[in-house]
């Protein structure tokens, strides 16, 4: 007899910054076994959103979570969640690095916390490390030891870097993301690189994968002979 198949993994993304949303969502979309049942863009959105699929029956299983929103605290919303009794597990996905956030967000019931900028692979590779969690979990009845629950946590951590493109390194990013995180005015390559402490087309490299990954953008500087040349501006509402 086939065996029915598992239903889709449900997730609610959470991100005030509809562009970052969109490719929350279709990262999302694209890893086996998940599916995005809705976006919402503020707490008050969320809460909506939880509360009518729960209405439809269909109550949500993760929630990828951004924690500045535009009317409150994500980690706020977590604990608004709880007590409307609402058990979806919790993703930050943030550029919130402070570690007194990080221990709240452990105390507040998140599984993983998601450093901004990422790229896709990087989200990917945190879904399937739930999906495994789940599976693992998944059953009823008591553990069968000490070794099963160490394994359910385990699935959940790693040990290895967020994955990249290939030559970039997540220091040098935090540096370069940093740079232009703090600019008054956009940024050239060169003069990105100068504070950054790396050669122009090693800070264009990475500069341009904060514009791939919807942290930054990029528009031509005009008034100068030749070539205009290309500014860099962290985007605003990035900083979730």
């Amino acid at each position: 007899m086939t065996r029915p198949a598992a239903r889709p993994i449900g997730v609610l993304v959470v991100e005030d910054d509809p562009v970052a949303a969109a490719a929350h969502a279709l990262h999302v979309d694209r890893a086996p076994g998940f599916r995005t049942v809705a976006t919402a863009h503020s707490c008050a959105d969320a809460l909506r959103a939880l509360d009518r699929a729960r209405a439809a029956g269909t109550p949500l299983d993760l929630v990828l979570l951004d924690l500045h929103l535009p009317d409150g605290h994500g980690l706020q919303l977590c604990r608004t969640l709880r007590a409307a009794g609402h058990p979806a597990d919790i993703i930050a996905v943030t550029s919130a690095r402070e570690l007194a956030t990080v221990r709240q967000a452990v105390s507040a019931g998140v599984v993983q916390y998601l450093l901004k900028p990422f790229g896709g692979a990087a989200l990917r590779d945190r879904l399937e490390r739930y999906a495994r969690y789940r599976e693992t979990l998944g059953r009823s009845g008591d553990a069968t030891g000490q070794d099963e629950v160490d394994h359910a946590f385990a699935v959940l951590r790693t040990t290895e870097r967020s994955a990249l493109p290939k030559g970039l390194s997540a220091p040098t990013l935090d540096t370069v993301a940093s740079v232009l995180r703090g600019a008054d005015a956009g940024l050239s390559a060169a003069a990105a690189g100068t504070a950054a402490g790396v050669s122009r087309i090693t800070a264009r490299r990475y500069l341009e994968h904060l514009v791939d990954t919807g942290l930054a953008d990029r528009e031509p500087q005009y008034g100068q002979v030749g070539r205009p040349e290309l500014c860099y501006r962290w985007r605003a509402g990035s900083s979730g």
